[in-house]
């Protein structure tokens, strides 16, 4: 099972990576290949930065294993506990210059948790996001269009069901705002046996090029204002928020002892947060948090 998906990660990453790369004309993805001090872990990270696109994003993957699963998945899933595990996936994130590109965020992955004289328990999940700092009606429908194909082989109702868990796990409760206009978001996918949850996790990743490249190739050029920056970084707040307070993802690699430069590699270079930022009435700023910010069914 390991083997079969890591051969499929990396070449997603090299995938995405010469994708991408080669629409910023001024940088490209630096590539560091990096093993844990106690062996339990390697990766590799690619990074770009500084571009003419991308002020920074980066493409990681990495295979980690423990003696004892961390208590960020343990919460939720009480049997893990005590139980080995490797664990291995792609996580990504891009955070344009262009404040009218979106952030976009993805990861696909695979567990498998072990008692010694018990059968191993294993599962997948993934995703994809997009993070919009202003609307356009017609990249809305085109990445839920094709997060929508991305399902569509595997159940009339699986687009729905994972486009919900997107819009509920992708919610800052404490600021009562939606992150962005969601995707798709699984986990703990077991069922049907090894090989249909493991094409479902490569129909998400081989999907992701096909919804995000399209957008960037819309908005990379718009010229923008001096405010509309502004905004970009007030809102790019709000990512860090979330990444740092409530995901899962990153809360466990760093429980689980894993390479935080790495980890932390999702967070934007440049962002502010401003005290009671003020958002003109009837502008396409609040539009952004009324409209476009809020769940809604975007391709019926």
């Amino acid at each position: 099972m390991i083997e079969q998906v890591e051969k499929y990660l990396l070449n997603l990453q090299t995938n995405i990576c010469e994708e991408f790369g080669d629409l910023d004309s001024k940088s490209d993805f630096d590539k560091d290949v990096w093993e844990r001090d106690d062996g339990r872990g390697s990766g590799i990270t690619r990074v770009i930065s500084n571009g003419s696109l991308f002020e920074k994003g980066g493409v990681n993957f990495s295979i980690i294993s423990g003696d004892k699963m961390p208590k960020s998945a343990t919460e939720l899933r009480p049997e893990l506990e005590g139980r080995k595990y490797t664990a291995l996936g792609i996580s990504l994130v891009f955070h344009p210059e262009n404040p009218f590109v979106p952030t976009t965020h993805a990861n696909v992955r695979f567990f498998i948790a072990e008692n010694k004289g018990e059968e191993p328990l294993w599962w997948f999940g993934g995703g994809f996001d997009l993070t919009p700092y202003y609307g356009f009606e017609e990249d809305a429908i085109h990445w839920h269009e094709v997060a929508s194909k991305a399902c569509k082989p595997f159940g009339d109702k699986v687009y729905e069901r994972y486009k919900k868990w997107c819009d509920d796990y992708f919610y800052l409760s404490h600021r009562n705002e939606q992150r962005g206009i969601g995707g798709l978001f699984f986990d703990d996918l077991n069922e049907g046996g090894f090989d249909s949850c493991f094409e479902f996790m490569k129909s998400i990743g081989n999907h992701f090029i096909e919804a995000y490249k399209p957008i960037v190739l819309r908005r990379q050029g718009m010229p923008y204002t001096d405010k509309q920056k502004e905004f970009q970084l007030y809102r790019r707040g709000r990512y860090v928020e979330f990444n740092l307070v409530q995901d899962r993802g990153t809360l466990f690699g760093l429980q689980s002892g894993g390479r935080t430069e790495s980890i932390l590699m999702s967070l934007p270079p440049n962002v502010n947060w401003v005290y009671q930022f003020n958002i003109e009435s009837k502008s396409e700023e609040e539009k952004l948090m009324n409209y476009f910010l809020k769940p809604r069914d975007w391709i019926s």
